[in-house]
């Protein structure tokens, strides 16, 4: 079973007072008052009476959402605190509202052993504010060769399997762990590139990488190793999970795939559903991310894939960088960008607001996807559940970077983009993990 880790506090007694509480899973969508305590959903009604001991937030004008979960995120431990670390990426994950992150095992060293796995669930249990979870390596290190020792990491709560950062090469490896896999009851979390189309691209190829010179990255890298996958579980009926997919036709192979019964579930992050290759033009070292930013049509491709169920998850692939790292030519930028704070504001500006997507599809895609797909308990606002919960409102609006990080790094994409909707306030399980009571400037409605 996965095993979250969080630091000890307080459990949460709070009496959460006039908002909106919106869990389109759950079917709720009110104004009412939301009692937590001791740390749990007590009761939903109006005209709560606090009791001894309970605090009051006033919260009218505000919405409730359950706390949005991510199961693409780059803590860097062990081995690159220097880029973030518990500590810090767990705040910036409370401070965009999530309660529970899962991260990636591409650090140095690898998350490739039980000792390895352990050390870091021990970091993340004495530093982080929210649930961190960890996936661990698919190959002993990482590199596409030999399988780890899938049954005791599975045994000493991994989440997953994945060589993020990089793809298995080898069809015949990818069987075998699907093969391990199935029994232990955990996904293969794949990172979709075929390396040999990919090698010496640094953005999506395609009108604006001829124009700019630089050295293009075809979709059907990506689509390739898709279409593979989700043929080897097919015939394995095992259980994969597509990590930030960002072209049309792969959307495509997964809807089909996902026709014939195959167990799949599939990832969009937040800059490839908002952002084209466009914008590489600036030569902006932050646009630079693996997977590339595509076209307009690979965008839209998306955000249908969101509407329609094809693709059940927003990720962030919050990958934090030093400065050193990015403010360089772009060629030779480390590929990546951060994400937790801007998730759910920057999809808000871009994709609610203007209609492009209903409000529930977005939550469902930011908890009941990403839990359902690791196999998490679904933070829901219901009594007796667990408070995993975030307070927002989602009519402010503001600049991305205009406050600053809680992240260590600050190679954000948005940076400089107007946001619509700021957490207030949030509570991982059970605990108060972020508060900012952000205020709207005088006249703003």
């Amino acid at each position: 079973m996965t095993r979250l880790a969080l630091r000890p506090g307080d459990p949460a007694d709070l009496l959460i007072r006039g908002a909106r509480l919106f869990d389109p899973t759950e079917g709720l969508d009110v104004t009412a008052d939301l009692l937590v305590r001791g740390g749990e959903v007590a009761q939903i009604a109006d005209a709560i009476l606090p009791g001894d001991g309970v605090r009051v937030v006033e919260a009218r004008g505000c919405t409730v959402l359950p706390g949005l979960v991510d199961p693409h995120v780059h803590l860097r431990v062990p081995g690159q605190e220097y880029k973030e670390d518990c500590a810090t990426g767990s705040a910036a994950a409370a401070r965009g509202g999530y309660t529970t992150i899962l991260s990636m095992p591409n650090t140095d060293p690898a998350i490739d052993t039980g000792a390895t796995l352990e050390a870091a669930l021990e970091r993340a249990a004495a530093d982080a504010v929210v649930q961190v979870g960890f996936l661990a390596a698919l190959s002993v290190g990482r590199a596409g060769e030999q399988l780890v020792e899938m049954r005791d990491l599975a045994e000493r709560g991994a989440a997953g399997f994945t060589d993020d950062g990089s793809p298995v090469p080898s069809a015949r490896l990818m069987r075998r762990a699907l093969q391990y896999a199935r029994p232990l009851g955990l996904p293969l979390a794949l990172h979709e590139e075929e390396p040999s189309l990919t090698k010496g691209g640094h953005m999506h190829e395609g009108a604006v990488s001829a124009a700019l010179g630089i050295g293009g990255w075809p979709g059907l890298a990506e689509t390739l190793m898709v279409a593979r996958d989700v043929r080897l579980a097919e015939l394995e009926q095992a259980h994969i999970h597509l990590q930030h997919l960002s072209v049309r036709a792969s959307v495509e192979e997964v809807a089909r795939a996902r026709e014939r019964g195959v167990r799949v579930s599939a990832e969009a992050t937040p800059h490839h559903l908002v952002l084209t290759d466009d914008v590489v033009r600036s030569l902006d070292a932050n646009y630079k991310m693996n997977p590339p930013l595509a076209t307009e049509d690979d965008r839209r491709a998306l955000i249908e894939g969101l509407r329609s169920g094809a693709i059940d998850c927003i990720a962030t692939d919050h990958a934090p960088h030093a400065i050193h790292e990015k403010e360089v030519p772009f060629e030779e930028a480390a590929f990546g960008v951060t994400g937790l704070e801007t998730a759910l504001p920057v999809i808000m500006e871009e994709l609610v607001e203007p209609g492009h997507l209903p409000l529930d599809v977005v939550v469902r895609a930011m908890t009941e996807g990403p839990a359902a797909a690791f196999g998490l308990e679904r933070p829901a606002l219901r009594v007796g559940a667990p408070a995993n919960l975030a307070v927002w409102d989602l009519g402010l609006t503001w600049t991305a970077g205009e406050r600053g990080w809680a992240s260590r790094s600050a190679n954000s994409c948005f940076t400089g983009m107007r946001m619509r909707g700021a957490c207030q306030l949030t509570v991982a399980g059970g605990i108060v993990a972020h508060e900012d009571r952000v205020e709207r400037p005088v006249g703003v409605a």
